[in-house]
C-alpha cells in the first residue's frame, strides 16, 4: 500500500446549470482518488470558515482522508470555480483561489509530509515560494502544471520535482516530444503529458510510452478525469508497476471517472 498526500489547492466546483456544488481541486482530487484505489491518503490545505470550506473538509473526512494538518481561516472565503458542461466537457467560468492563496507550511507540516511515499501538488497551490522546502520533505514529489505555465515557471519549479504532469490541448507531435524532453532535462525522472481524446504519453528519460483513451458509454462529466489518471498512475508506478501497465490502469480510472458528476461526488445544492 502506498501512502500519498495531496498538498495545496482545494476548491468548490459550482455547476451553474445544475445549481450544485462539488468539492474538488487537483491536490484534493488526487488524494481522494488514491484512497479509493486502495491506498492511504492525506491532504493539507487551507479553506475558509464558510459553507464551501465545510463541504470540502466534510467530504474529505467522509472519504477517510487524514485532514489533521488542514487549516480553517476565519474571515477568508474558500476557493470556488464556476463550471458549465458542453457535450460532457467542462468549461470553466469565474474562479477565485480564496484561502488557498495563504497556504504556508510549517516545519511540523513538512515533517508530517515526510512520512508519505508520494507528495502531490499543483500549479494552483500557491506553493512556489516553498517548493524547495516541499522537495526537501518529500520522498517523491509530483507536480501538475496543467497548461498554466511558461518557460520561466518551468525553470522555477521543475528542478525540484520528481514527476511532472502537463496537460496541453493544442500541441504538435514534434512540440510534444520536445517539451517532454526539455522538462525531463531539468531533473524529473518521469514526465506525463495528457491531451484530451488523444490520450497520454509518459517519458522516462529514455523511452516514450503512449496510452489511448479507453472508450466508455454514459459519459456525463469529464471534470476530474485527468486527476483520476494522475492518482492511479502515481500509486501504480510508485508501487512498482511497469509504466505501460500503470498507464492502462490510469486510463481505465479516468474513463470511469467520467460516469458521474464532480471529481468524486459529494454534491450539494448551492445558490448561483
Amino acid at each position: 500500500m502506498i501512502r500519498l498526500i495531496g498538498v495545496g489547492d482545494n476548491t468548490v466546483d459550482t455547476y451553474i446549470h445544475m445549481k450544485t456544488c462539488f468539492p474538488g481541486g487537483n491536490a484534493v482530487n488526487v488524494a481522494v482518488l488514491a484512497k479509493r484505489y486502495g491506498h492511504s491518503a492525506a491532504y493539507i490545505g487551507w479553506m475558509g470558515d464558510d459553507e464551501r470550506g465545510r463541504l470540502v473538509l466534510n467530504s474529505l473526512k467522509e472519504e477517510g482522508i487524514d485532514v489533521s494538518h488542514c487549516r480553517v481561516l476565519s474571515g477568508v472565503p474558500s476557493a470556488f470555480s464556476e463550471v458549465s458542461l458542453k457535450d460532457g466537457d467542462r468549461v470553466f467560468g469565474q474562479s477565485d483561489s480564496g484561502a488557498c492563496k495563504f497556504i504556508n507550511l510549517t516545519e511540523e507540516d513538512l515533517q508530517f509530509i515526510g512520512q508519505f511515499d508520494v507528495v502531490h501538488t499543483s500549479v494552483y497551490s500557491h506553493l512556489e515560494g516553498q517548493i524547495s522546502d516541499l522537495k526537501r520533505a518529500s520522498r517523491c514529489l509530483s507536480f501538475d502544471f496543467s497548461q498554466d505555465f511558461d518557460e520561466k515557471y518551468l525553470q522555477e519549479i521543475v528542478p525540484h520535482i520528481d514527476i511532472a504532469l502537463i496537460s496541453l490541448a493544442e500541441i504538435s507531435l514534434s512540440g510534444r516530444d520536445a517539451l517532454m524532453r526539455h522538462v525531463a532535462s531539468m531533473g524529473p525522472s518521469i514526465v506525463i503529458m495528457t491531451k484530451g481524446q488523444e490520450g497520454a504519453w509518459v517519458f522516462d528519460g529514455k523511452d516514450v510510452y503512449h496510452q489511448g483513451v479507453i472508450p466508455v458509454e454514459g459519459v456525463v462529466d469529464s471534470l476530474g478525469a485527468g486527476d483520476a489518471f494522475a492518482a492511479r498512475f502515481l500509486v501504480e508506478y510508485v508501487s512498482g508497476a511497469p509504466i505501460a501497465s500503470a498507464m492502462y490502469k490510469a486510463a481505465e480510472s479516468a474513463a470511469e471517472n467520467c460516469l458521474h458528476y464532480g471529481a468524486f461526488g459529494h454534491g450539494i445544492p448551492c445558490p448561483v
